[in-house]
């Protein structure tokens, strides 16, 4: 890996108030403006209820017919019926305020390392001539447990660290269900993907603030990307939209469906499926008026786990699409702020 560039010591949320709006590293190249988020039409993204989908009622095969017609269609869905109450996702939204909103020096006392994932920051610069995403963002590894940087996880507010557990323990069930109805809509045995991810699977949890920005047209909060994971939920803010998809050469809006779970295929269950189901392309875009929170968790098989395309998928009339890799996230970072896919170099 390069080197790091440790050349920003002030985070996207002071930037925000600064009335000479963003610096030129912030601003997208060759003069390139976007039309504003309301300009784009809206994505009508298929819904699961996840309760039936795990049942053995008569619904269930109705779920399993639009799950495969969601991953088919466009990589993703909004999951419903989950069993995460409302309550608890109100305070997982509310935490997670609650932690941008606390003082810069409380918050720098979990700033990331150098060359680190986990803790309080903004891009890891490989390049002096890398466009800067309009963000601030704690990342936090959470499974398994001996991965995890405890000095990093906030104590303030005092309940951040019970809620990240929790949560985490609900989405790793919610997964489950979903790798078993991915494996059943492909006509694999249902624990085929499951099995992919090996004896200690890896999740990866990220806190989003995305601070309004005074020329949105000129400035993105992420940068267009598919996901390192095999799996991503996103738990998106409960009023402000910025999510976008990119399906035909055209960028549309994702919707907000309250106290909905949005899910989407990652790269390495695009590499399982043998690329029937795609690990979609998406991006994030500014507001000028009203700050943004999210929280999204990345599922990833266990990194010294073979990840490869299902046998069961594999046939005269469609070879094998991908070669085998190990750890794919080691080199995922560098990659994508390069403007690169590490997946493309893993297509035969």
């Amino acid at each position: 890996m390069a080197a790091e560039v440790e050349s920003l010591a002030s985070s996207v949320q002071e930037l925000s108030m600064n009335r000479n709006g963003p610096p030129s590293r912030y601003l997208l190249k060759d003069g390139i403006g976007l039309n504003g988020d309301s300009s784009f039409p809206v994505l009508d993204i298929p819904v699961i209820d996840l309760g039936l989908l795990a049942s053995s009622s008569p619904e269930s095969e109705e779920q399993l017919d639009r799950l495969r017609s969601a991953l088919s269609y466009c990589g993703y869905f909004q999951a419903i019926n989950h069993g995460v109450e409302s309550s608890f996702l109100d305070q997982v939204h509310d935490l997670t305020r609650e932690f941008f909103q606390l003082p810069m020096e409380e918050k720098k006392k979990y700033s990331r390392d150098a060359n680190g994932i986990d803790g309080y920051g903004n891009d890891v610069v490989y390049s002096e001539k890398q466009t800067l995403d309009w963000n601030d963002r704690l990342y936090l590894n959470t499974l398994p447990i001996e991965i995890r940087k405890l000095e990093k996880w906030p104590k303030n507010p005092e309940k951040f660290s019970e809620m990240l557990c929790e949560y985490t323990t609900k989405l790793q069930g919610i997964n489950e269900i979903i790798l078993k109805g991915i494996a059943k809509s492909l006509n694999l045995e249902e624990n085929c993907f499951v099995k992919q991810f090996g004896k200690k699977p890896t999740t990866l949890a990220r806190f989003n603030l995305y601070p309004p920005c005074p020329t949105p047209h000129l400035v993105l909060a992420a940068k267009a990307h598919g996901d390192a994971s095999g799996t991503t939920f996103l738990l998106q803010d409960r009023e402000v939209e910025g999510l976008q998809f990119l399906k035909d050469d055209q960028w549309y809006r994702a919707p907000i469906i309250p106290d909905a779970i949005v899910f989407n295929v990652g790269d390495q269950l695009e590499i399982m499926t043998n690329g029937i189901y795609k690990s979609p392309i998406h991006r994030v875009v500014t507001n000028k008026e009203r700050e943004r929170i999210t929280a999204a968790f990345f599922f990833a098989p266990d990194p010294t786990s073979v990840v490869e395309p299902a046998e069961g998928l594999i046939d005269e009339n469609r070879p094998r699409r991908y070669k085998k890799i190990v750890d794919y996230t080691a080199n995922y970072f560098e990659f994508f702020q390069k403007g690169m896919r590490p997946i493309d170099d893993l297509k035969i």
